[in-house]
């Protein structure tokens, strides 16, 4: 039974399609409309109970949740770990730049910015929440430009943890952010890669117009 993958076009679910494209499985994509209520539908509870993108039901039926997860999962166990680090100390750096992209840069940051009303219900403050979420991402994407001085990858080689830190830079030059130089390099070098070109022209964007003003 071919993987299927429950994502929403430009999500974080992006991280887990690159990579599922990059390991070359056969997988059935499913597209959950979130501004439709798509997640709070019985059939996708059944699949997902958090109500979440992305979801990833395996070859033998059962269900992963959450980025981080996934991405590990899929990069240890898929092609004999060709995109999970081999050493200790780079899989523990891959491991903790996953960690931090999905709960703080994600979760904390553009999380103010996409869904201000999760943070706030009074919607005469949602400007200011969002701008708050933009300057929490402007700083902690900063703190991953640091780690990525003098490498081209999060870890020694490209792994899962470079898809995953993608979406969120996918995200920043959408909304205009300028990347610091070291992040800048490494989402053009994702761009360039074919299987994030193919992905981004299947989920509806042109990459050629990506990191123009990044």
């Amino acid at each position: 039974m071919p993987m299927k993958l429950y994502m929403t076009p430009g999500s974080c679910s992006t991280a887990i399609h690159i990579l599922l494209e990059e390991l070359e499985e056969v997988f059935e994509a499913h597209i959950v409309n979130l501004p439709a209520g798509d997640q709070f539908k019985p059939e996708f509870l059944a699949i997902n109970p958090k109500a979440n993108i992305p979801a990833l039901v395996r070859p033998d039926g059962s269900a992963l949740t959450e980025v981080a997860a996934i991405a590990f999962w899929l990069a240890k166990t898929r092609r004999k770990g060709k995109l999970w680090p081999a050493d200790p100390e780079e899989e523990t750096r891959a491991l903790e730049t996953m960690i931090f992209v999905t709960s703080a840069i994600h979760g904390q940051a553009f999380a103010r910015y996409f869904a201000p009303g999760n943070f706030c219900p009074d919607s005469s403050l949602h400007e200011s929440v969002k701008a708050q979420g933009l300057a929490m991402a402007q700083k902690a994407l900063a703190l991953v430009d640091k780690q990525l001085e003098g490498r081209d990858w999060i870890a020694d080689k490209f792994s899962a943890a470079d898809p995953v830190l993608f979406y969120v830079t996918f995200w920043a030059d959408k909304v205009g952010m300028k990347l610091p130089a070291n992040l800048l390099r490494h989402y053009r070098a994702m761009l360039a890669r074919p299987a994030v070109n193919q992905v981004l022209r299947e989920e509806g964007y042109r990459p050629e117009t990506l990191a123009k003003g990044a």
